[in-house]
């Protein structure tokens, strides 16, 4: 049963996932990675997903984005269910309403960084330049802008990642192991740099690290073990 929503939640950037399941199999084995997940997620609310490896970490992140539909149960985003609606409609979702960083970058290694940063809106077709260079301000690397991928440091590369996440103004930003490729110094300040930019601007973040020191300095830790999640 999906549980009514708290009258007193706001829907933008709001999050709520109601008995996810979700399973694999290898070979003759099921494992089920999801079993009956329940979570919700408050606007400008930052929130680590901790677990051990293989946990479902995520997998429950890429659910919750829209990126992988679960075999039972709901997400609602912003008031919505997102897998009730059409591929269309959760591709638009996910361009205008999320944001992504992910462990790798994902920079397109012929683009410099403020055409990286473009590309979301270059979908859209819709003009950007002016706001990806304002996003690349916000995240230190205006005087970068023009530099290629491979110019850049791996701090450099994650920090356009980011702002490439934010070009569209979204609710909510998903970074799934952001700090993974980065020694520690540099992963703590890109975690700095994305509590800051979700704070000042009241966006949701939702975060998978397996970095239990990183996890603290969030507003709340959320640990999933054994297909389920519990406030850790």
């Amino acid at each position: 049963m999906i549980p009514p929503a708290d009258p007193l939640f706001s829907p933008v950037g709001s999050l709520r996932a109601a008995d996810l399941q979700r399973s694999f199999r290898i070979g003759k084995r099921k494992i089920e990675v999801l079993r009956g997940v329940s979570l919700e997620v408050a606007r400008g609310e930052a929130v680590f997903l901790v677990g051990a490896s293989g946990a479902g970490k995520t997998t429950l992140l890429y659910t919750l984005a829209g990126l992988e539909e679960p075999e039972a149960g709901e997400v609602f985003f912003e008031g919505s269910s997102l897998y009730r609606q059409s591929a269309k409609v959760q591709a638009g979702v996910r361009n205008r309403r999320m944001g992504f960083v992910f462990q790798g970058y994902f920079l397109l290694p012929e683009l410099t960084a403020v055409e990286n940063v473009m590309v979301p809106m270059m979908i859209r077709g819709e003009p950007g330049r002016q706001a990806a260079l304002e996003a690349l301000e916000r995240v230190g690397l205006g005087s970068r802008a023009h530099h290629l991928p491979s110019e850049l440091s791996g701090g450099e590369q994650q920090r356009v990642a980011i702002a490439r996440a934010l070009i569209n103004d979204p609710g909510i930003l998903f970074a799934d192991e952001p700090t993974g490729n980065l020694d520690s110094r540099t992963g703590e300040t890109i975690i700095d740099l994305l509590l800051a930019l979700v704070r000042e601007n009241q966006k949701t973040l939702l975060v998978v690290t397996h970095d239990a020191r990183l996890a603290e300095r969030g507003d709340r830790k959320v640990e999933i073990a054994d297909g389920q999640v519990r406030v850790a």
